[in-house]
């Protein structure tokens, strides 16, 4: 089995493109999806211009997450904490199972949490494990603490049922708001945490490759366990010594802190990805203490997010391609006529997995078969619910097979994302089976 589980990595490495390439591709099976429906041609173009750049704001949040998040790795606390979680293991098991927890935990909070820390989480357990003569493969590691960051999808920061929680949404006046206890914290959802969980960290030691590739292998991202800012020249001038001061962080800190209280407490609004910023530029200057540590940290995790910078724009001209024609609508609703109550899960998650692949935002994806599947689930007879868990399902199996996603952590460890997302399908495949059978018999 790990022989052939090796041989699939392999395999996919060399057959998937990068997301740039992948799409072009999937651009041109669009635009001819879109004829063929019927779209004119000039409707198709106006479509993919719209969704072009439909996504400015949420890519420039996307880069502070990951920017910001890396900043927080880099801090002298945040390393002495992961450091202590990364000498507790004592087998290989153990250390597949640190990683996978708390990667797990961390994204369960938010999936910005999850997407930027993995990666460093898994360099520094694999680097603690190398010491210790522990044999863990780092690249298959770093696959399963990807893998784990899945578990946002039913924790307090997943973007459907925020969106459906949340006054005024855009189906409000077909399914009414449906609080998070509808969703996320239903039996189903919960069990859904515990069986991928358990299944990742099984996966994550009985498929390790027999031929363990350790840290040391890959010497650029053995560099970022040891990433500090170096320690800041004794300050020369007056302004060189505000810069090295601890009050101009301060400050910043006590603003960030009085207004997260006021959205929090004062207004009660829930966590968005602006809140989630906030939190981390507050996190950033909290544990830095100067804006000359946090710029220097910030110089070298900016290197990280170049992924999102272009490639988000062209999967979001993808996503005006399905939104602004009638290809989404078309294709979710030919799912939904063949469904029956029993089968319903597995259609909606089938077809969140194919939407998944062209829309690179869950949020996005619910905008566009949110109607659909909601509308699907009233005729049937199955609860809106089922189906939006259901359709979580299908989303994430995008973000475990196609390359955006594996680039971005690929960028923060510095090594080639082909090298690890053959990976990919065998979590692909436990999440699916496992979220399948939850939200098709459990209760939600």
């Amino acid at each position: 089995m790990q022989r052939w589980i090796e041989e699939l990595a392999r395999w996919m490495g060399r057959l998937i493109p990068d997301a740039i390439t992948a799409s072009v591709f999937m651009m041109t099976a669009l635009f001819g999806a879109a004829l063929a429906l019927g779209n004119p041609p000039g409707v198709i173009l106006e479509a993919w211009y719209r969704g072009l750049w439909m996504l400015l704001p949420f890519t420039m949040q996307m880069t502070l997450i990951i920017v910001l998040g890396g900043v927080v790795g880099m801090a002298p606390a945040f390393r002495k904490g992961v450091a202590v979680l990364a000498e507790l293991p004592r087998t290989t098991g153990q250390v597949v199972a640190g990683v996978v927890l708390v990667n797990a935990s961390l994204s369960y909070l938010s999936w910005g949490l999850g997407t930027a820390l993995s990666p460093i989480i898994a360099i520094c357990f694999a680097r603690a494990a190398e010491r210790k003569g522990i044999a863990v493969d780092f690249l298959f590691l770093l696959a399963a603490g990807g893998a784990a960051v899945a578990a946002w999808q039913f924790g307090l920061s997943a973007s459907a049922p925020l969106l459906v929680a949340s006054p005024g949404h855009f189906l409000e006046s077909m399914v009414g708001v449906l609080p998070l206890a509808k969703t996320i914290w239903t039996p189903a959802s919960i069990l859904q945490e515990v069986l991928y969980v358990g299944a990742v960290i099984a996966a994550g030691r009985l498929l390790m490759p027999s031929q363990r590739r350790p840290l040391s292998m890959f010497p650029e991202a053995a560099k970022v366990a040891e990433q500090a800012p170096a320690a800041p020249a004794a300050p020369a001038s007056f302004s060189e010594r505000l810069e090295h001061h601890s009050f101009a962080a301060l400050l910043v800190c006590a603003s960030a802190a009085a207004w997260l209280y006021v959205h929090f407490v004062t207004l009660e609004r829930g966590a968005d990805i602006n809140s989630l910023n906030a939190i981390f530029l507050f996190l950033s200057f909290l544990l830095h203490r100067s804006v000359h540590r946090v710029t220097k940290a910030l110089q070298q995790a900016i290197l990280s997010c170049w992924p999102v910078v272009v490639i988000y724009h062209l999967y979001a001209g993808l996503a005006g391609l399905i939104q602004y024609t009638n290809v989404g609508e078309r294709f979710a609703g030919l799912l939904a006529q063949i469904a029956t109550p029993l089968t319903f899960p597995l259609l909606a998650a089938l077809s969140g997995a194919v939407v998944s692949v062209f829309v690179p935002s869950s949020g996005g994806q619910w905008a566009i078969q949110g109607f659909v599947t909601a509308k699907a689930a009233m005729t049937l007879g199955v609860s809106v619910p089922r189906g939006l868990l259901a359709l979580s399902v299908g989303d994430h199996v995008g973000n475990l097979l196609t390359p955006f996603w594996y680039m971005v952590a690929a960028g923060i460890a510095r090594v080639s994302f082909r090298e690890f997302i053959g990976y990919g399908m065998i979590f692909a495949v436990l999440w699916f089976t496992i979220g399948v059978a939850v939200f098709t018999f459990a209760p939600c």
